[in-house]
């Protein structure tokens, strides 16, 4: 649970440097932020150590060969807690979220490729859980909005502040990468350990790096320039949006007329409230997170936003009551109720 913050400006500009470079030294974005390296860095460390802020290290699961989809169960109310605990504590699972009304969750599960098995014994095992009657799972497509960082919280720098951040973040990786070497190529259980531990924090220092898969730290620093460079792995701020005056998240699931994909799609992407969406497989063909100011707001967002979109049909909303788990890794155990279950 995080202690109740409150952002200011530099804060915000931190979380924005922070999402366009999520291993960038402070020294760096201080000088971008025009503020002293000491004060840029208590405030990293007072957020960090708040649990406010977290970079993540993800990896692009169809670069690496892996498939994404998003989860609905549906499950007697007595079982949800013990679910989404079980859940949250597995490495394959993402953006838990029970569902207000008691008895539904969502989260995201990657597995291996559908030429593998494409999660078929996971999904078997998880309709054989007591206390889950029903299950959906609808396999992203393509993300289409969000990928980057939710407008919501990277509106804070200018322009050519952005564009220095960025530069710089280019430069180092070129120079330090292979960009003819494919960076999903030659998967090792070293390679595993690595993106686990930038799962848990992203700005993990090299030398634990180099602990954790045995690699020298100048070893490290080429293998996570050159995952970076390929597009494989990217850093993402892990930032509860109540703190950007967003505390209302909604999922959406919504009807799209195959025609009308690409208007609706890019449209959505311009939506400030839009804080991830997805095209996926199912009855609802795009997927999106919400987030808002209020109930209103997501009303205005509804009838206005979305209502001005041709090819839309059928829409579903449903608020999410709490997030169990965002994109990264469990930083510590939950604690499970007595009744919890392995899935």
């Amino acid at each position: 649970m995080t202690r109740s913050v409150t952002l200011d400006a530099l804060d915000r500009r931190l979380i924005h440097a922070l999402q366009l470079d999520g291993r960038a030294p402070l020294s760096r974005i201080a000088a971008v932020l025009g503020a002293p390296e000491r004060t840029v860095a208590r405030r990293y460390h007072r957020l960090r150590s708040a649990f406010v802020v977290r970079v993540v290290g993800l990896v692009d699961g169809t670069r690496a060969g892996l498939l994404d989809w998003f989860v609905r169960i549906d499950c007697a109310p007595d079982a949800v807690d013990a679910l989404t605990s079980a859940l949250a504590a597995r490495d394959d699972t993402s953006w838990i979220a029970p569902l207000a009304g008691g008895s539904r969750l969502v989260c995201m599960v990657r597995t291996p490729a559908v030429a593998a098995d494409g999660g078929r014994a996971l999904f078997d095992h998880l309709a054989r859980t007591p206390g889950v009657r029903d299950l959906e799972a609808n396999c992203v497509l393509r993300p289409v909005a969000g990928v980057g960082g939710w407008a919501g919280r990277t509106s804070a720098l200018e322009a050519a502040e952005q564009a220095l951040l960025r530069s710089w973040a280019v430069t180092e990786e070129v120079d330090d990468a292979d960009p003819d070497m494919d960076g999903a190529a030659e998967w090792t259980e070293a390679d595993a350990r690595l993106i686990g531990e930038l799962a848990r924090d992203g700005r993990a220092e090299v030398r634990d790096l180099a602990a954790v898969t045995g690699w020298s730290a100048s070893t490290v620093r080429r293998r996570i320039a050159r995952l970076r460079v390929t597009g494989v792995l990217h850093f993402e701020v892990d930032v509860d949006p109540a703190l950007f005056g967003s505390p209302v998240e909604a999922l959406l699931w919504l009807e799209v007329a195959p025609g009308a994909l690409r208007t609706v799609t890019g449209t959505l992407s311009r939506h400030p409230q839009v804080a991830f969406a997805a095209v996926t497989t199912g009855s609802a063909s795009v997927f999106a997170m919400v987030q808002c100011r209020d109930t209103g707001a997501l009303y205005d967002y509804l009838a206005h936003e979305l209502g001005a979109l041709p090819g839309i049909g059928r829409t579903e909303t449903a608020l999410v009551q709490r997030r169990a788990k965002r994109a990264g890794a469990l930083l510590t155990p939950a604690s499970r109720p007595r009744n919890a279950r392995r899935v």
